[in-house]
């Protein structure tokens, strides 16, 4: 649930005003637009509205239901004309021959007078230039880890002989969906959802001065605007604290977050969109209102990660310190 991008008009996220939190000393010469990190911090624990003051029913468009568009493919995707491909392919040419660093690349330097229209509405090299460009149409791209990682490769790394016997498509859920489902089952969790006690693992991902974790709700209510309903989870950055909290640093999930956890789970998976992606599809989603998943693989390997519970695979990161942001082609 890293978001790749962020988009311009979007509120603020609330950042922890401590100074070791911030990156105000990183140069800003290594990003070509300043510095632009989602980061991950702790919120303002004074600006966070109790459930009280959470609605009890959402409504509006982001409350979509799986039921709308499973058989109803033409409202949810859109094949790429011959002309918008080949536009693409032109511009990640004229990109590549132009000798800037693909950290570099900008809306100006990879102009799509065609395609760039229907998103501003809405193979190796030429595939990453192509994904980035097609990014800086919808917003700032975000490093993904530590290492300064902007474009994630899913690939195969070797470690398992064997192909995929079955699994590994895609769910996605609205979580105003989800949201007003547990008001109406079970209030409790909804309620439990919005308090600051939960905590996620930075899995590694710390600058100088911050804890290996971050204390927050998994619900939020925005402060001003017009009170949207945000969320955030990832049960693998939940569960994997283990290590700290059997060390007492943290306390352990009670009898009740774990029930909170699974409801949340099964919720969202009862209520969720499945989708098998074919090679070349592209998935835009909204991290703020939208849960997203991948379906277990079976016979999988998995991405090798130098964490304690690395036999799960998972994906997610953040930019940290001064690390610039870069591409590589290879896993590092």
């Amino acid at each position: 649930m890293a978001p790749g991008i962020l988009v311009d008009d979007t509120y603020p996220s609330p950042i922890n005003h401590v100074v070791l939190s911030k990156n105000e000393d990183a140069p800003r010469s290594i990003f070509p637009d300043g510095i632009r990190t989602s980061g991950q911090h702790p919120p303002l624990y004074d600006t966070l509205k109790p459930y009280s003051e959470f609605p009890k029913e959402i409504t509006g468009p982001t409350v979509w239901r799986k039921e709308d568009y499973e058989n109803n493919p033409e409202r949810w995707t859109r094949p790429f004309t011959d002309q918008e491909v080949e536009e693409l392919g032109r511009a990640a040419d004229n990109f590549i021959n132009s000798g800037t660093a693909l950290t570099g690349i900008s809306k100006a330097l990879f102009p799509l007078p065609v395609l760039g229209k229907v998103l501003a509405t809405l193979r190796e090299d030429l595939l990453n230039v192509a994904y980035m460009g097609l990014g800086t149409h919808l917003g700032y791209f975000l490093s993904q880890n530590g290492r300064g990682h902007v474009l994630g490769h899913v690939k195969d790394v070797g470690d398992d002989p064997t192909q995929i016997h079955k699994g590994g498509e895609s769910d996605i859920v609205s979580f105003h969906n989800v949201w007003n489902t547990l008001v109406r089952e079970n209030a409790d969790v909804a309620e439990l959802l919005t308090k600051p006690v939960w905590y996620f693992d930075r899995k590694g991902e710390v600058s100088t001065g911050q804890e290996e974790w971050t204390r927050q709700p998994i619900a939020y209510l925005e402060n001003g605007g017009k009170n949207r309903v945000y969320v955030k989870w990832d049960p693998y950055y939940v569960r994997s604290l283990k290590r700290f909290s059997d060390e007492g640093l943290i306390p352990a999930l009670s009898p009740e977050q774990e029930r909170a956890a699974l409801i949340l789970e099964e919720t969202a998976n009862r209520l969720a969109l499945h989708m098998v992606l074919e090679v070349g599809d592209i998935q835009f989603l909204s991290n703020a209102h939208l849960l997203h998943a991948r379906t277990q693989y079976k016979g999988e390997g998995g991405w090798a990660l130098p964490m304690p519970d690395s036999a799960q695979a998972k994906r997610g990161g953040i930019q940290v310190n001064d690390t610039a942001p870069s591409a590589p082609l290879d896993a590092e």
